[in-house]
């Protein structure tokens, strides 16, 4: 058979190109080394293959790429995005190589703290260093293929500028590319000289109108609603962007650019799913009901990326809002739904020194009190929190520590997991230090607290989450977790 010829290729590494599954947090493995198996069996669970057609272009890819892809067929260039395992073929004659990652080398959250904690390398950046190590790909750059690279790790190259010189990668972009990509990859088909860095900023933000629609299925059918967002957390990045809603018209016909690729399940993406339609800071239920209500008529599974504890509390105190939507998306008296949310801290004081507006529209010296309410709110509601916590955050002292030990004491009878993370100089904080040390006592009294607050829910949540999984993946999972188990008890960490 004879291949289609694409001009630009756009692809990643296996810890990302996988559905996971169909388990988006399955993905978060990817993010440490292999723990006490072996790494095939690590990324087997973590990121199994993707089913392709026979030009080796997968089934789903990362909705990123999709959004690229898209932005590049509008405008009448020849792409397409391609499985990593089928790159020979299309590189022989593609002219330029796209490449978007979460985090090409391991310095993002969680990423770094296991580097920190075990030594090991995860294997996110280990397998991004394989793929770009590809003879195909060293051997198409020798005959002048361009490589441009971007996502929301594009910031990771700054860092490690001798990879991009050993790699021979040409443009790094940073931010929002949907509109910027479209010149920068025809001048590189063109043949005129490329920017080494090209950042997108406030300004260059497309207006959602500019935002092309994907065209192929994306990863477990997540679709965006909504960029930016309003809370202007000092250490994230996302709050450096312009707030903009996607047109509900605009969501359903990506959703059925899924649909009609067989999937049977959707995750709606936001920084916080909550604030769709809201009044500033405080959700609204018509714009929200509508939503969820187009959603679940087109897909048997529903399911949401983030949101903040603050308006899971504002939404269900004045709408019961919380319990209606779950009446929407859940399928059943044992079906649940996991979405990521971030408490940070539990200490007050640096709630309002590094977080002022994540309570909002509740003041910041409630911080404590409003996760503790979301997560009963929550646990009601048969929502499934996965918590980030931040250690090392700037001008965190021993008390702060001592109060986020409290809060996660007070959660303990919420079905709920805690995932500690070192703190990334993100967002404002773009500029601070690092924290790349050992934990200090404090530190660690939190971490064997979340541990012991993980494996107690685990336990109750594995029925639900392992439910219809192939029989060796759940085996794989159950086999880690009694592992992990077992040598934190060991240790005399439970």
């Amino acid at each position: 058979m004879t291949d289609e010829r694409f001009d630009v290729v756009l692809s990643v590494d296996r810890t990302l190109m996988s559905n996971h599954h169909g388990k988006e947090f399955l993905g978060f493995m990817a993010t440490g080394p292999p723990v006490m198996v072996p790494e095939r069996v690590w990324m087997a669970v973590a990121a199994p293959k993707v089913k392709v057609d026979g030009l080796g272009r997968p089934l789903e890819a990362p909705y990123g790429l999709r959004k690229i892809e898209a932005a590049l067929l509008d405008a009448g260039i020849k792409a397409a995005v391609i499985d990593p395992d089928h790159l020979g073929r299309h590189l022989r004659n593609a002219r330029v190589l796209g490449i978007g990652h979460h985090d090409y080398f391991a310095l993002g959250p969680p990423s770094s703290e296991w580097w920190v904690l075990t030594g090991k390398e995860p294997v996110n950046s280990k397998y991004f260093k394989r793929f770009m190590e590809k003879p195909e790909i060293r051997e198409a750059k020798k005959k002048g293929l361009k490589i441009i690279v971007g996502g929301p790790a594009a910031w990771q190259w700054l860092w490690m500028p001798e990879y991009a010189e050993k790699w021979g990668v040409d443009t790094v972009i940073e931010g929002e590319a949907d509109k910027a990509v479209v010149s920068l990859v025809q001048d590189a088909l063109d043949g005129k000289p490329l920017p080494q860095y090209v950042h997108v900023g406030i300004q260059d933000a497309p207006a959602i109108s500019e935002v092309p629609l994907i065209k192929n299925a994306s990863v477990n059918g997540l679709v965006e609603i909504m960029r930016g967002c309003p809370r202007g957390c000092r250490f994230c990045s996302v709050t450096l962007r312009p707030l903009r809603q996607v047109p509900l018209e605009m969501i359903e016909k990506e959703l059925l650019v899924n649909k009609a690729c067989g999937l049977d399940r959707c995750l709606l993406h936001s920084e916080d799913i909550l604030l769709y339609g809201a009044d500033g800071v405080k959700p609204r239920p018509e714009p929200l009901i509508e939503l969820h209500q187009i959603a679940r008529k087109h897909f048997k599974v529903v399911g949401w990326s983030h949101v903040s504890l603050s308006a899971v509390k504002y939404a269900e105190e004045n709408y019961s809002l919380i319990t209606r939507l779950s009446e929407i998306i859940l399928q059943g008296e044992d079906d649940y739904i996991g979405v990521e949310v971030g408490i940070e801290t539990g200490s007050p004081g640096l709630a309002g020194e590094t977080m002022p507006a994540k309570a909002a529209p509740y003041p910041a010296e409630s911080w404590p009190s409003i996760v503790k309410e979301a997560f009963s709110i929550m646990h009601d509601s048969r929502i499934v929190p996965a918590a980030t916590l931040i250690l090392g955050l700037p001008n965190e002292k021993p008390e702060d520590l001592v109060k986020t030990l409290e809060l996660i004491d007070e959660l303990k009878g919420f079905r709920s997991l805690i995932i500690p993370m070192y703190f990334v100089p993100m967002g404002v904080l773009k500029n601070g230090e690092w924290y790349r040390v050992k934990p200090t006592g404090e530190q660690l009294e939190v971490m064997k607290a979340c541990l012991r607050h993980d494996l107690f829910w685990i336990r109750d949540l594995s029925g639900w989450y392992f439910n219809k999984m192939n029989p060796f993946i759940r085996f794989s999972l159950r086999t880690v977790i009694f592992l992990v188990d077992r040598v934190a008890k060991w240790l005399r960490l439970l």
